[in-house]
């Protein structure tokens, strides 16, 4: 099992979720991050710390945000990992409510 970051983490990248994450399993674009499914112990500390609501277990990931697991996993591979808080984008007040954001994702 493993937790999955989805879109709306785009354009805001809150690393608040990296502060508390026991095993460094996030990656940081960009501008968003992800959780590499073969390091995610599914400890879940970092659901609560997303201000933008951007993470979630693998079976509660929304229906419309399942291409999202596949897109962490892959995005992982090249990506480097990041284990320090840092602020969060300039844009992220700005787009923290903003929904159907893939279009904006980084590679």
């Amino acid at each position: 099992m493993t937790h999955v970051v989805t879109e709306s983490c785009i354009k805001c990248k809150y690393t608040d979720c990296v502060d508390v994450c026991p095993v460094d399993c996030f990656h940081e674009g960009p501008n968003m991050l992800v959780i590499d499914p073969d390091e995610c112990i599914d400890c879940a500390v970092c659901i609560p710390e997303c201000p933008v609501n951007a993470i979630y277990a693998e079976e509660d990931v929304p229906p419309d945000q399942r291409e999202w697991t596949r897109l962490n996993a892959e995005l992982t591979k090249g990506w480097p990992v990041i284990t320090d808080k840092k602020d969060p984008l300039p844009s992220a007040e700005e787009f923290k409510d903003v929904r159907d954001k893939k279009g904006l994702l980084e590679r």
